[in-house]
C-alpha cells in the first residue's frame, strides 16, 4: 500500500506537532462561532428571488428549495473542510486538499464514465463510482509522492495539480467524444442552484463521515506525525492511512455528485484553524466544520446577490478567495525560508 513521504520532510511546510494539552471542545468562543453561523444560515434561508412570504405557494417553495439548499451548504462545507484537514495531516503538507491532489478530477472522471456506460444510472450508482474513483485517485497521488524526492513542500501540490489536469483532460476528451461536455461543465461548476428536495438527501452520508472522523481523530493525528512515530506508539499506520483516504473519498465523491467542485475550501479552513489553535484534530474538528460552513455560506450569498436575479457558480467566488489565501501561504513560507 503506497504511503505519504517519510517524516523527514516535516520541516518543508508540514504541520507542527499537536499541542500537549487538549483543548476544550465547547467554550465561549465556539458558542459565538455557532451563533454567527446560525445567523448566516438564516440569511441564506431568506435570500432568493422568489417571494416565499407573499406568494400563495411560498411555504411549499421554501421547503422545496431554500431548506434543502441551506442543509446542503452545511453538509458540503463541513465535509470538504474536514477532507482538507485529513489530507494535510496524512501528507504532512499544508498545501494539500482534494482540489490540489486531483481527487475531485478523479471523481469527475468516474461520473463521465458512468454516463457513457450507463446513461440511465441512478444517483446512488453515480455516487458509488465517484467514491471509488476518488479513492483510487488519492492512492495514485500518494504513490507519486512516495517516489518523488521532496526538496520543497510546493512540489506536493504541484504534483497533485498536474495529475488532476491530466485526469481532467481525459474526462474532457471522453465527454467530447460522447457529446457530454455540457454535463461535465455542470458537474464541475460547483453550484447549489440545482439542490432541491429529493435531490440532495445523499449528502447526509457526509454527516456519518464527520462522526467517523471524530471517533478516529486521535489515530489520524498520530499518523500525521509520520509512519515511524505512529508505529512506535502502537498505531497501524497503513490501516489509518487507508481509513483516512476512504473517508476523504466518500466526502469528495458525494459532494461532487450533488454540488460539484468546491475549490480551495479544504486549503483555507484547516490552515486558518491551525494557525489559531494548533493541530489537534479532535479539538479543531468543530472549528473546521463551522468555518467551512461559514465560508461556503458567505460565498453562496455573494453568488446569489452579486448579479441578482441571476446567479454565478459558488465555485467562482470560492476559487478567487482560495487563490488569494493560497498565494498568501506561499509568500508566508517564502518569508520563513
Amino acid at each position: 500500500m503506497p504511503a505519504p513521504p517519510a517524516p523527514a520532510a516535516r520541516s518543508l511546510g508540514a504541520p507542527p506537532a499537536p499541542r500537549r494539552g487538549r483543548e476544550r471542545l465547547l467554550d465561549g468562543k465556539l458558542v459565538i462561532g455557532i451563533v454567527i453561523v446560525v445567523l448566516l444560515l438564516v440569511a441564506s434561508l431568506g435570500t432568493g428571488v422568489y417571494d416565499v412570504l407573499g406568494a400563495d405557494d411560498g411555504a411549499e417553495m421554501f421547503a422545496i428549495t431554500r431548506v434543502p439548499r441551506t442543509i446542503a451548504l452545511v453538509l458540503a462545507g463541513a465535509a470538504m473542510a474536514m477532507s482538507g484537514l485529513i489530507m494535510q495531516l496524512m501528507t504532512q503538507n499544508r498545501f494539500v486538499e482534494p482540489s490540489t491532489t486531483g481527487t475531485t478530477e478523479w471523481a469527475g472522471l468516474g461520473l463521465v464514465l458512468v454516463m457513457v456506460v450507463s446513461p440511465q444510472a441512478d444517483l446512488m450508482t453515480r455516487m458509488t463510482v465517484a467514491i471509488v474513483f476518488s479513492f483510487v485517485g488519492t492512492m495514485v497521488f500518494f504513490a507519486f509522492l512516495r517516489r518523488v524526492t521532496l526538496r520543497s513542500s510546493l512540489i506536493v501540490p504541484i504534483i497533485g495539480i498536474m495529475l488532476g489536469s491530466v485526469v481532467g483532460a481525459i474526462s474532457t476528451f471522453v465527454a467530447l467524444q460522447f457529446d457530454a461536455l455540457q454535463n461535465l461543465g455542470v458537474w464541475f461548476a460547483g453550484s447549489f442552484t440545482s439542490v432541491l428536495r429529493g435531490q440532495y438527501e445523499v449528502l447526509w452520508i457526509v454527516l456519518l463521515v464527520g462522526i467517523a472522523v471524530f471517533f478516529v481523530a486521535d489515530r489520524l493525528t498520530v499518523a500525521g506525525l509520520g509512519e515511524d512515530i505512529a508505529t512506535n506508539v502502537g498505531v497501524n499506520y497503513q490501516r489509518v492511512l487507508l481509513l483516512g483516504t476512504g473517508l476523504v473519498a466518500i466526502a469528495t465523491g458525494v459532494v461532487t455528485v450533488v454540488v460539484g467542485n468546491l475549490p480551495f475550501l479544504g486549503l483555507i479552513v484547516p490552515n486558518v484553524v491551525s494557525m489559531m489553535r494548533g493541530d489537534d484534530l479532535r479539538s479543531n474538528l468543530p472549528w473546521v466544520c463551522l468555518l467551512g460552513i461559514a465560508i461556503v455560506t458567505v460565498c453562496d450569498l455573494v453568488s446569489r446577490t452579486i448579479i441578482m436575479p441571476f446567479e454565478v457558480p459558488v465555485s467562482l467566488i470560492l476559487g478567487i478567495l482560495g487563490a488569494i489565501v493560497f498565494i498568501a501561504l506561499l509568500l508566508k513560507q517564502r518569508r520563513h525560508g
